[in-house]
């Protein structure tokens, strides 16, 4: 009869628990993806994701690729996330369409996913997208760069360091954006490489770092020694190619633009190394994404995207300390106190 009563009393107290505390936080787990731990941008990623998650209870586990564009590391880590039974992934897709079936099997299996910074192919297969409107990043370094030249512009040559053979999102809008700024038609803006400009020298891919911004420098300039501006995916390949054209002698001969904002990004534009980059917001991007986990297992409700846009748009600024006419920007001053805030 003790047992009985002493099991019922139990019983009765763990239910009382349950009820008292629906959804405690420390029972919500998080995945973040990202496509290597090693650039700058994705460093504070995670700083963003890791201090959000602290402040909500949320247990957090990370993952990278080894470089970017290491798909296989990114599926691996899905299928760890799904095992772990977590709530929600959040993932910088270094392969964006062959990633999508590998999504479809975490939320199959009831969890969140949220793209950050690089859209799905199609965007739709990702739950929500944090990102910056990566099109309007790329159009805003083309028309700095076309209003920088002036009458040049005309009979620019311009080469493009681009991320990977596999052209994902973020690499797409951000070339093409670049062109539809400068004055260039895209052709198909879904797609790099069918432009027939004669102002393009060429493409090459980085894998988004600095030796591979260097390689393709190198490349581009075999093609046409008088290449005179630049256009790069990130800042590291952006730091890259400046190494190559200063081993030449030809630095100051060629206008670098770039895409992120970093710290150390804003730092090579007060430095004169990239005459302007368009600078994001991963710190926010991560942050709010743990917020939509937490809040998707709280009460079931999936993130919206900004009004007018198929995404949640965390901003975009360009930063340079040569403003053109007609461009708004922030100088460096400013870039610094705001770098991936």
């Amino acid at each position: 009869m003790k047992k009985t009563v002493l099991s019922a009393a139990f019983g009765a107290l763990s239910l009382g628990v349950v009820f008292a505390m629906p959804a405690q936080a420390a029972d919500v787990g998080a995945c973040l993806i990202t496509k290597t731990d090693t650039n700058p941008f994705f460093v504070k990623m995670k700083e963003g994701a890791t201090a959000k998650a602290k402040e909500l209870g949320v247990t957090l586990k990370s993952y990278a690729g080894k470089i970017d564009g290491d798909h296989d590391s990114q599926v691996a880590a899905v299928e760890s996330c799904i095992a772990d039974g977590a709530k929600g992934i959040l993932i910088a897709a270094s392969d964006t369409k062959a990633i999508v079936d590998q999504v479809k099997k975490a939320q199959e299996a009831g969890l969140l996913v949220i793209a950050l910074d690089t859209p799905l192919d199609p965007a739709t297969a990702a739950d929500a997208t944090f990102a910056t409107d990566n099109l309007l990043a790329g159009k805003l370094i083309g028309q700095w760069a076309a209003a920088t030249m002036g009458d040049g512009a005309k009979t620019a040559k311009i080469g493009f360091l681009d991320l990977t053979p596999s052209q994902p999102t973020v690499d797409v809008l951000r070339d093409q954006g670049f062109m539809m700024g400068f004055g260039i038609d895209t052709k198909d803006p879904n797609k790099i490489g069918d432009e027939d400009d004669p102002r393009i020298v060429g493409h090459d891919v980085t894998n988004g770092n600095e030796e591979g911004g260097r390689k393709a420098m190198e490349n581009l300039l075999q093609k046409d020694p008088d290449i005179n501006v630049i256009h790069t995916i990130n800042e590291p390949a952006a730091v890259g190619a400046y190494q190559a054209l200063k081993a030449v002698g030809k630095e100051k001969d060629v206008l670098i633009v770039s895409v992120d904002g970093g710290c150390p990004g804003v730092k090579s534009v007060a430095e004169g190394v990239i005459g302007a980059t368009s600078q994001q917001y991963p710190l926010m991007m991560a942050a709010l994404g743990i917020e939509a986990i937490k809040k998707f297992a709280d009460t079931g409700e999936k993130p919206k995207p900004t009004e007018g846009k198929d995404f949640f748009d965390t901003g975009v600024s360009l930063v340079t300390d040569k403003p053109a006419a007609g461009v708004e920007s922030i100088d460096t001053k400013v870039g610094t106190e705001k770098c991936w805030g």
